[in-house]
């Protein structure tokens, strides 16, 4: 992975400490709203950190197999990304 860790990995627990208080919430059976909106802020976490490691890997590994890698590495590597698209635009 090319992504910056210490910084995925920070988001990853500040996500991690947003479940348990979500859990916590619900044990709590707290207000449906709160909960929502800690939950949206959980993703929007989530989605941030996918951005920062798919960019990464753009700029790392796609780039490296573009401009050294064989046909077959080109080809699987444009597949990878054209199927995280894909799943990305089912969520």
């Amino acid at each position: 992975m090319r992504a910056d860790k210490a910084k995925t990995i920070r988001k990853l627990k500040t996500v991690s400490g947003q479940i348990d208080g979500l859990i916590k919430m619900i044990e709590d059976d707290r207000y449906c709203i709160d909960i929502s909106n800690q939950l949206m802020a959980s993703i929007s976490i989530l989605k941030n950190i996918n951005k920062d490691i798919l960019g990464a890997h753009l700029e790392h590994c796609v780039y490296d197999a573009l401009e050294n890698g064989k046909k077959d590495e080109k080809i699987e590597k444009i597949k990878e990304i054209e199927q995280i698209i894909d799943k990305l635009n089912k969520i």
